[in-house]
C-alpha cells in the first residue's frame, strides 16, 4: 500500500530506463491494483514486466472487493504474487485457498510466483524446511507439466522481512537447494529452469552475494525497491 498513480508511473517510468541497459536480467514490478493499468502504459515497450499482488480465488461474481486473474489478464498483468507472507500470516489466508487462486491464475495463462518461507519460531525449532516443503506440496503438487512454465517460487522467511534482519547468503541457498531438490521431485525437468528468489531486506549492497549462490536466481524485494535510485542498484548489482 505505497505510492500515488502518480508516484507509481514515475517509478515505473524510471525503473523502465534503467532496466533498458540490462538485456541479460528480467525485471517485473507489483504496484496496487489501482495503479496497474497507468503503470502498464508507462512501461510500454520496456523489457520491464507487470505483476499484481494478489487476485481472487474466483473466476468471477457478486465477490465484492476482489479482482480476478482475468481482469488481471486486460489490465496487462503478466504475473501474480500468490501466497505474499503478509497474506499468509497477516490475513490468514490458507493453502487451500491459495491452490484456488493458483488454478485461477494459471486457467488465464499468467505465471504465478508462489511465496514460501517459515517464521522465526518454526526456524528455531527445526521446522523451517518441513514448512517450506509443505507450502509447496500443498499448492503445487497436482499441477501439470505444462503448468510448471508459469511457476516460479520466492523464498521469503518471514523473519527477514521488513526486519533488517537478512538470512545469510549460505542460510538461503540451503532453503533454495531443497526447494529445488522438491521441485525436481515432482518434475525432473523443470527444476533446473525454475526461477527461485530470495525474499527478506535484499538491498542494493547484499543483492550480488546472494545471487552468486548457485540455486539464488532473483530477488523479491520490498522496500528497497519503493525509490527509483535503489531500485536501479538493485538492477545493476543483481549479477
Amino acid at each position: 500500500m505505497n505510492l500515488t498513480i502518480r508516484e507509481a508511473e514515475a517509478l515505473a517510468q524510471a525503473v523502465g530506463d534503467n532496466a533498458s541497459a540490462y538485456n541479460d536480467r528480467k525485471v517485473l514490478i507489483f504496484p496496487t491494483f489501482l495503479q496497474l493499468s497507468s503503470v502498464h502504459q508507462v512501461l510500454g515497450k520496456t523489457n520491464v514486466m507487470l505483476g499484481a499482488q494478489n487476485c481472487s480465488g474466483e473466476k468471477d461474481g457478486a465477490f465484492t472487493g476482489e479482482v480476478s486473474a482475468a481482469q488481471l489478464k486486460d489490465a496487462g498483468v503478466q504475473y501474480v504474487l500468490i501466497g505474499h507472507s503478509e497474506r499468509r500470516h497477516i490475513l490468514k489466508e490458507s493453502e487451500e485457498f491459495l491452490k484456488r487462486k493458483l488454478d485461477r491464475v494459471l486457467e488465464q495463462g499468467l505465471a504465478a510466483m508462489l511465496c514460501v518461507g517459515e517464521t522465526l519460531a518454526e526456524r528455531e525449532s527445526g521446522k523451517a524446511e518441513e514448512v517450506v516443503i509443505g507450502q509447496i506440496n500443498s499448492v503445487l503438487a497436482s499441477i501439470s507439466a505444462n503448468e510448471w512454465q508459469q511457476i516460479s517460487i520466492a523464498y521469503e522467511p518471514v523473519w527477514a522481512i521488513g526486519t533488517g534482519k537478512n538470512a545469510t547468503p549460505e542460510d538461503a541457498q540451503s532453503m533454495h537447494a531443497t526447494i529445488r531438490k522438491r521441485v525436481a521431485e515432482l518434475n525432473k525437468d523443470i527444476a533446473p529452469k525454475i526461477r527461485i528468489l530470495y525474499g527478506g531486506s535484499v538491498k542494493p549492497d547484499n543483492i550480488a552475494a546472494l545471487m552468486a549462490k548457485e540455486d539464488i536466481d532473483g530477488a523479491l524485494v520490498g522496500g528497497a525497491s519503493l525509490k527509483s535510485e535503489s531500485f536501479a542498484d538493485l538492477i545493476k548489482n543483481a549479477m
